[in-house]
């Protein structure tokens, strides 16, 4: 048989769960490589044979995405296919262009080839871009779904940036398994928040046996997603959130325009923040593009913690959350908020104190700008955050991210940490709509009572 040879461009994340769902134990196919962008220290390793199945005794190896061309013509690929979020529909055919050119064909999988099919039901909550605020309303349907009885197990988005082997199928259920799973900031960030409230998280690489698990010890699937990519399982209920500081948006990235077409509720995020000129636009965009859909507006109203220290007048360093800022391309987020709306006498630039990957990060994104991206992405990058920390001249740390950085980062500036909640601003709400999907108990007309 003449195997199909086919080249799979991602960032360790989805590329790993459509390999595993449309190529691995087909023969018709040989999957040659795996190319990896956007996260650090992903190139270079092998996606291991206990993962890749019976027909990759070696493993698959996982080059730079730079090397596509070259790796096309070698490996005398017959078909790339793009497996990666929260970038420009410009950038896709970017990629695209560059496989055609080397001789191989271009793919994208559809979502109903790569999601799973669950026996409980599922919610699922994505985003048009990173940092649209996924996390809060992921926790919000997750309290409603407790309060009304239900066992919830989160299936969080793909982060393997250890041993591949060991990250199959992991499970959460307190701090402790954070600290054995050695997560690194960007996981804690994702996986901390659902823990404090009493929620069970998976997540790994295998999602078939991770779904399997889970629904074992759940009555409901609530898909925590991650950038701005399309739900791993089946939903019955497909939330994604929309971002007014950012319109038009949702009509320009791959693959957050597929979530807004696809949703059955689009909620408008930072209605308390965002210009009345980007909230009419996003409602508009949802009305023009998917007019099927329920639309949720809510607020991200911060608070800052209360310690005895003051934001009037300080010098601050604002940290923010990495993705959001990198690729997600943000500008400020809740602790530059913050320090505006508390009266900080300036933002601290960070750039002159940054040491190794975190000046390499604020070179390589130069739209950040007085503000530090909590990247965190193994022991060394954390070690130079919070080298970075240490060497500002700042008076106050405003500490924006999902976790508390102070729990894993040991830095002698005073801090502050700034938090945010979800806050439904009027009707239709998510306990309508749960209601109305048959998630919750209750009618539509009782739920809105």
């Amino acid at each position: 048989m003449n195997r199909r040879r086919v080249l799979i461009a991602g960032a360790a994340g989805r590329d790993f769960h459509n390999f595993n769902l449309v190529y691995r134990g087909r023969p018709e196919y040989e999957v040659v490589a795996f190319t990896a962008t956007q996260i650090p220290n992903i190139d270079g390793r092998v996606y291991p044979a206990e993962l890749a199945g019976d027909l990759y005794p070696e493993g698959i190896p996982i080059y730079p995405e730079s090397h596509l061309g070259d790796l096309i013509r070698v490996e005398r690929v017959d078909d790339v296919v793009f497996a990666y979020s929260d970038v420009t529909h410009e950038h896709v055919m970017h990629i695209g262009s560059r496989a055609l050119a080397a001789g191989a064909s271009f793919r994208l999988l559809s979502p109903h080839e790569t999601t799973l099919t669950s026996s409980k039901p599922v919610v699922a909550v994505c985003a048009v871009r990173t940092g649209s605020g996924k996390s809060q309303t992921t926790r919000h349907i997750a309290a409603l779904l407790r309060e009304d009885g239900k066992r919830v197990a989160v299936l969080r988005h793909p982060m393997p940036y250890g041993d591949l082997t060991k990250q199959a199928v992991q499970r959460y259920a307190d701090y402790a398994d954070l600290d054995a799973n050695d997560c690194t900031i960007e996981e804690r960030e994702e996986f901390e928040p659902h823990l404090a409230e009493g929620n069970l998280v998976f997540a790994g690489i295998d999602y078939a046996a991770i779904l399997d698990q889970a629904e074992q010890e759940a009555d409901v699937i609530l898909w925590d997603g991650g950038n701005n990519d399309t739900p791993f399982v089946k939903p019955d209920m497909h939330v994604v959130v929309v971002d007014p500081h950012r319109a038009g948006h949702e009509l320009r990235y791959h693959p957050g325009e597929t979530n807004l077409r696809m949703a059955h509720v689009c909620v408008v995020n930072k209605v308390d923040t965002a210009p009345p000129e980007g909230i009419e636009a996003v409602i508009d965009s949802i009305q023009k593009h998917n007019p099927e859909a329920a639309i949720v507006r809510a607020a991200s109203p911060i608070h800052v913690e209360e310690n005895g220290l003051r934001v009037e007048g300080k010098r601050v360093l604002a940290i923010e959350d990495g993705p959001t800022l990198t690729h997600g391309e943000m500008t400020y987020g809740a602790a530059v908020l913050a320090a505006k709306t508390h009266g900080a006498a300036e933002l601290v630039d960070p750039r002159p104190f940054a040491v190794g990957s975190i000046a390499k990060t604020l070179e390589e994104w130069p739209h950040i700008d007085r503000l530090l991206p909590a990247m965190g992405y193994g022991d060394r990058q954390m070690e130079e955050l919070r080298q970075t920390i240490e060497r500002s001249d700042a008076d106050l740390v405003l500490i924006g991210t999902p976790i508390d950085l102070r729990r894993i980062i040991d830095f002698d500036k005073p801090a502050l940490r700034v938090t945010y909640r979800l806050e439904e601003v009027g009707e239709p709400t998510l306990a309508t709509l749960l209601a109305e999907h048959g998630l919750i108990s209750g009618t539509k007309e009782a739920a809105a009572a």
